[in-house]
């Protein structure tokens, strides 16, 4: 439980500053974007964030995967180096030649948001197969085991909390991503904070940030409880307070 208490403290807050910034209604000459409108706006960035790591998932795990393969295992270092590089391109830079190639709008925001969520996801999906240790895989296969096999109950068990890793970490950073969108004409909080900026009103700019944040926090606390569900019982430190509890309940279930 104390591990929700800061995000749900946090989450609170954010919300609470976007409430207050909702109840504002005009600052200045400017009408702020009333509670449907920030509402409508969240749906819609989520909607852009779910839509590219979708996409990412469904094809960075496979090329992970695939050139993880003793096969394709020389392609892995080059694509790894091309995946670091591509990591250092400017979101903003990305996102104008997505427009540039597609055209302004939700399709060039997706496919901008694809390329940036892709990169994290492969390479952690393939960090997470080759650090399967070879003497497991070895006694698998000493058990009996066939090829398909030891590949789908030793090594994807084993990477599967490294490639949640990676899919956390760049569903996250997509949130953030996904709000500077608004400037090559995306939907969603990012077209809030280019506006805010556009007319140089903060409470603008901070009633589209603090929902984006808000939306990371929540997203990252339910990646993070997928990854604790998805590792295996093996892989997971039990803390002092839980082992203690585990002895107490074997005590008593041996009657001592």
């Amino acid at each position: 439980m104390r591990r929700w208490v800061v995000p749900g403290i946090l989450l609170l807050a954010l919300l609470g500053l976007t409430a207050w910034m909702t109840q504002l209604e005009t600052v200045g000459i400017y009408r702020m974007p009333g509670l449907s409108e920030v509402t409508i706006a969240t749906f819609e960035h989520l909607q852009l964030v779910l839509a590219a790591e979708g996409l990412a998932i469904l094809i960075g795990v496979p090329i992970g995967f695939i050139v993880s393969r003793r096969t394709f295992r020389w392609i892995g270092t080059p694509l790894m180096a091309a995946v670091n590089v591509g990591q250092t391109i400017p979101t903003l830079a990305l996102l104008a030649i997505a427009s540039l190639a597609i055209g302004s709008g939700f399709r060039a925001a997706v496919v901008g948001l694809f390329i940036y969520a892709l990169l994290p996801i492969v390479r952690n999906t393939y960090a997470g197969i080759r650090s399967v240790d070879p003497a497991v895989k070895e006694a698998a296969q000493g058990m009996g085991m066939s090829r398909w096999q030891v590949t789908s109950r030793v090594e994807l068990p084993l990477a599967r909390p490294v490639i949640v890793a990676g899919i956390r970490t760049s569903t996250v950073v997509n949130v953030g991503t996904a709000a500077v969108a608004g400037m090559i004409g995306g939907v969603g909080l990012g077209s809030l904070i280019t506006t805010g900026l556009a007319v140089n009103v903060v409470e603008m700019v901070l009633q589209g940030a603090a929902p984006a944040a808000a939306l990371a926090i929540a997203l990252d606390a339910i990646l993070g409880q997928v990854e604790r569900w998805l590792t295996p019982r093996g892989l997971i430190k039990s803390s002092p307070r839980t082992s203690k509890r585990a002895l107490r309940r074997a005590a008593t279930a041996d009657g001592l």
